[in-house]
């Protein structure tokens, strides 16, 4: 084979790799979230996002920490699509 067809090839599969990955990745990090967002049980320290009566403070935490997950998904998926999409129109 020849370089550019090989650096291309791997250059794709890293691309499907990190797709893969960050898929895989999802329902851990969604458990994560979640546990995170409800009260404190046990060890697992949580924000008790559904308390009514919580700061201000806490309830911009329990917002952040709800959309974080999905940017970070949607972070991941969009650098790995960015790398099988320029690996197919650039070459």
């Amino acid at each position: 084979m020849k370089k550019k067809a090989q650096v291309m090839m791997y250059g794709l599969m890293l691309g499907l790799a990190i797709i893969i990955l960050t898929l895989a990745l999802a329902p851990a990090l969604r458990e994560t979230t979640t546990a995170t967002m409800n009260q404190t049980v046990g060890d697992t320290l949580g924000l008790d996002c559904s308390n009514s009566s919580i700061s201000d403070f806490d309830k911009a935490t329990c917002i952040a920490t709800d959309v974080s997950m999905f940017y970070f998904i949607a972070g991941l998926l969009l650098v790995g699509g960015a790398v099988v999409f320029a690996k197919i129109i650039f070459g």
